[in-house]
């Protein structure tokens, strides 16, 4: 019985009923001005011949460092060191921004999205974090970067560090820009981003496309009324239950209230615009849409690709899409649809049609009046069709599918928690005060079962990964995989369904094998996992580490669903500097005077994805 009531638990939360509109309900308000940080003047600096409005790709004058320059092997060398300070604090009944009181959050620099990060292409990076969390350790991930050399600021507790404890505790992350483009931070110590553990990264550089007008990041994640603690011990036996609201770079407005403020974004007339659009949910997907406009793809995550003219565009969960806008329709005030499809096995909303306003500067304020047609469902799949401006070849003839190369994904329905995820038959369960690098310095090589670890210690080879997604489960869903450390090339993926239709796709190497694109393939650092499908990755072992790979659905990976590439550990410890593992044992050795022993409340999931711990 506990099996049959989890299923249709599970069933309940993945179905829950919710139309779906073009756009939000027309109550007349004040229009909002989207507020900008001051930083964002750092996006103008480069305003040369170089780096123009009519060209944008190349970035300095020395010819050898522009959008077709390989940023894995070569990177510009810049003056000074980016530093900045991020300050976590928790509140207790704190006001949010659609008028909902919520009874813990946790904010940085004391706002429910943190302080964007700027840089540009080279510079070295120094971010000190302090943690006056009250009783919560906290790791920061600076995701999609490649941290090369600097695998000890990758910001997984469990894996490359210990966590900062709470009430002062203090690290300092240092590492270089040798990427461009735009990605986030968030939180990795259990689902405590959903707290509000979370900001933004743009790090200029060369673009694909000319474009006149930077807008900046515009993160749109889901936002709930309870607590992350709460939502983690609520999903371990039931599905995931709609959001409370959407919020678009960090506002919204209550959809039955009309408590709060649409998000406003000013386009000027006759302009391209550049837009960094970034997920940072914790559980929903989103189809984004503008009104009388077409988007421009001109990077997928931190990867350039060819310009790309698409109506609409599907974001799953830590994935990234820079786009150019061209402002060439009649000056007025158009909606910004966030919607949901794949028959809610996206995620879903009990805002019905969460959206922001885009402004044409000059024309009078106010709601748009078209709610626009709502845009076709991308069935929880993302695009692979797109074209890297660094090419990348993979000889497909070399995948071989074996046992070791095969990640077989499965939910264990019925135990103690009723729902664990797995991979290769085994959920992980990371040991805040052993982290895997603690291993690889101290040279022990008896790593747990629970730290789900693949090694791989060839060097400079591509190497195969077909994930499976669970086809002889009792329901399947679609797992959004991000991988750190790394881009992978997406070699392909099982055949396009409904997901609400179940249907069973295996590998079949005479069936699928022609099908698989190795000539430039597309090449990113999260992907869509089909429901019951299956999708093979490969990426070059060119980054000695500790790099996790897992579901980016906060509920998920709390419930398991990671594994740990240990990439060549011996080349590994031997690029660890005497400064990275002096902070890497001081921060243990303060943690763990912290936990257990002076902690209130215990560990309860995987610890890589609390407001405050339940105790059991």
């Amino acid at each position: 019985m506990k099996f049959l009531a989890g299923l249709v638990a599970l069933a309940a939360g993945i179905l829950a009923p919710g139309a779906v509109l073009a756009a939000p309900p027309v109550t007349p308000i004040q229009r909002d001005t989207l507020a900008v940080d001051s930083d964002l003047s750092v996006v103008n600096k480069r305003a040369t011949n170089c780096h123009s409005a009519t060209n944008r790709s190349c970035w300095t004058t020395n010819p050898n460092f522009n959008i077709n320059t390989d940023y894995e092997t070569s990177t510009p060398t810049t003056v000074g060191v980016r530093k900045y300070n991020l300050t976590l604090t928790e509140e207790d009944n704190w006001m949010g921004p659609d008028g909902v009181v919520k009874e813990k959050v946790m904010l940085v620099n004391g706002k429910i999205l943190g302080p964007t990060i700027f840089a540009d292409w080279g510079d070295k990076i120094e971010i000190l974090v302090i943690n006056n969390l009250r009783s919560n350790g906290t790791s920061i991930h600076w995701h999609g970067l490649h941290q090369r050399g600097s695998n000890l600021a990758d910001g997984a507790n469990g894996v490359s560090e210990c966590p900062i404890p709470p009430n002062g505790g203090r690290f300092t992350y240092k590492f270089r820009a040798t990427q461009y483009g735009t990605s986030w931070y968030h939180s990795h110590f259990s689902a405590q981003y959903g707290n509000g553990v979370v900001g933004t990264i743009q790090i200029n550089g060369p673009a694909s496309l000319p474009y006149e007008v930077d807008l900046g990041v515009f993160p749109v994640s889901d936002y709930y009324y309870k607590g992350a603690d709460e939502l983690v011990h609520f999903t371990m036996s039931n599905g995931a239950p709609f959001s409370d609201n959407v919020l678009f770079n960090g506002t919204g407005k209550h959809p039955v209230t009309g408590v709060g403020s649409y998000a406003n974004v000013t386009l000027t007339p006759g302009k391209r615009h550049r837009l960094r659009l970034i997920n940072t949910s914790t559980e929903n997907h989103f189809q984004l849409s503008l009104v009388g406009h077409q988007f421009t793809i001109i990077a997928a995550d931190l990867v350039p690709v060819q310009a790309q003219t698409v109506d609409s565009i599907f974001l799953g969960v830590g994935q990234r899409y820079d786009v150019t806008i061209d402002a060439s329709q009649t000056p007025g005030n158009y909606w910004f649809n966030a919607t949901f499809g794949g028959q809610a096995f996206c995620g879903g909303s009990f805002n019905p049609a969460p959206a922001a306003i885009f402004h044409y500067a000059g024309a009078a304020g106010g709601l748009p009046t078209n709610p626009g047609t709502p845009p076709v469902d991308a069935q929880c799949q993302d695009l692979l069709n797109l074209t890297p401006v660094l090419t990348r070849s993979v000889p497909v003839a070399n995948f071989v599918k074996r046992p070791a190369n095969t990640l077989p994904v499965t939910l264990q329905i019925g135990g103690t928690p009723l729902f664990v995820w797995k991979v290769n038959g085994s959920a992980i369960n990371v040991d805040w005060n052993k982290p895997v690098v603690d291993y690889i310095l101290t040279g022990n090589t008896s790593y747990p079962t629970s730290e789900n670890i693949v090694q791989i210690d060839v060097a400079n080879q591509w190497t195969y990964w077909l994930i499976e997604n669970d086809p002889d489960g009792v329901v399947s869903l679609p797992h959004p995989f991000h991988l750190h450390g790394h881009d992978f090339v997406v070699l392909g993926r099982s055949p396009d369904e409904l997901p609400a239709s179940q249907v069973r796709h295996v590998y079949n190497d005479a069936t699928d094998r022609p099908n698989l694109r190795g000539t430039n393939p597309t090449r990113r650092d999260v992907v869509m996992l089909p429901v019951r499908g299956w999708v093979l990755i490969a990426f070059k072992t060119d980054n000695p580490g500790a790099w996790l790979m897992h579901c980016h659905i906060a509920w998920h990976v709390s419930g398991g669903l990671s594994v740990d590439f240990l990439e060549r550990p011996v080349d590994f410890k031997n690029s660890i500097t005497p400064e990275q593992k002096t902070a890497f044992n001081q921060n243990c050795a303060a943690w763990n005077a912290y936990f257990p022993a002076n902690a209130p409340f215990p560990k309860i999931d995987s610890g890589l994805r609390k407001s405050k711990y339940i105790k059991e």
